[in-house]
Formats: C-alpha cells, structure tokens, sequence
C-alpha cells in the first residue's frame, strides 16, 4: 500500500442496519439467559447454561458485524478490497472495469478471463454515495490505465 491513501470508502447504511441488529440479537439473548433459571419448563437450567446462551448471543452479534466492516482503499497504483472475511490488492493494471450491474446489491472489480471481485463496500443501499465512489474509483481506475 503506497504512503497516500487517496480515497477510502466505507458502506454507510450496512454499518447502522448491523449494529441495530447486533445489538438486538445480544439483547435478545441476554433477556433468554435471565429468564432461562426462572421458566418453569421441567427442565434445570444452571448458570453455566445461562453464560452459553449469552456468548451465542456475542458470536452471532459479531458475525452480524462482519458484514459492516467491508472497505476499499484505493490509490494510483491500485485498489485494496476488504470484504467479510478476505482482504485483496488489485493493481489496475489487473482491473479491467468497475461496475454496477443493474439489480446487483454491490460494486465489482471486472478482472480478466470472465472473472470478478465484489466489492462490498460499494453498496446499492447507499444511493448516491454508492454512485459517487463508482465515478470516484472509475476516474482513479482511468487515471492509473490512461484509459
């Protein structure tokens, strides 16, 4: 990654929409761990049962949030694409386009050989911001190709 990060992009609308949902999903869980000792269900909870119905809770929350943390860093010499679990380097010269294909839910690098890389980051969700950082990585794309 070059010194200057030139633009750096982020899913705004994905961030809240997880973080409300993380956040319910814990609470959720908590509210059903409290309430696990005092049901009268015939079965004996214990508290070690209580603690495992809470961190489930904290492992689905933190999944949720994977989804929140997709980002793309892009300079001259190239794109960094963060998505839920992997994070890769294109250099432009390996990028053949970026596109939004109509009814698609995110961006996508057009690679050789009929191939993509999705870009969620860029999300349909975000309306016009979506279509700002697709002119804003197509001009760095154009820039960095002289195409």
């Amino acid at each position: 990654m070059s010194v200057q990060t030139l633009l750096v992009i982020r899913p705004r609308r994905a961030l809240m929409v997880c973080s409300v949902l993380a956040v319910a999903l814990l609470a959720v869980f908590v509210v059903v761990a409290v309430l696990l000792r005092n049901g009268n269900t015939g079965v004996h909870f214990q508290r070690s049962d209580q603690a495992a119905m809470i961190g489930i809770g904290i492992l689905l929350a933190c999944g949720v949030m994977l989804f929140a943390i997709a980002r793309v860093r892009a300079d001259a010499e190239g794109i960094e694409v963060r998505n839920v679990l992997i994070t890769r380097r294109f250099a432009w010269d390996d990028v053949l386009s970026v596109s939004f294909p109509d009814g698609a839910s995110w961006a996508r690098l057009e690679l050789p050989d009929d191939e993509y890389h999705a870009v969620m980051a860029v999300q349909a969700v975000d309306r016009a911001r979506a279509v700002e950082a697709v002119r804003a990585l197509r001009k760095l794309h154009r820039a960095a190709t002289g195409g």
